[in-house]
């Protein structure tokens, strides 16, 4: 009888362990997850912040760039009339005298 009871006794404590086993063990697979998921959702945070600093940075620059070709054309036309307004009045005579004559 005292084994009988001894040997219900170790597989009560063994269905403890076996139970406390499982218990810690979701308890571990869920912290995983929740861990897991966290960093994903850290990992999209950081994704986003690069996106959005890489078009600021992008927009800067381009802001830049277009000012400087604006400059740059500006300057440009400005050559091109200082070159040419000398020869409009001369230019505006030949038409005038092609349309008379």
């Amino acid at each position: 009888m005292e084994l009988i009871r001894k040997i219900k006794d170790a597989e009560n404590q063994a269905s403890q362990i076996i139970d406390q086993g499982k218990a810690e063990a979701h308890q571990q697979a869920e912290q995983f997850r929740t861990a897991k998921q966290e960093k994903l959702e850290q990992a999209e945070l950081e994704r986003k912040k690069a996106i959005d600093q890489a078009i600021a940075k992008a927009e800067t620059e381009g802001k830049v760039e277009a000012e400087k070709l604006h400059a740059q054309g500006q300057t440009e036309r400005d050559k091109l009339r200082k070159k040419v307004s000398p020869k409009i009045p001369a230019a505006a005579a030949k038409v005038m005298g092609y349309l008379k004559g």
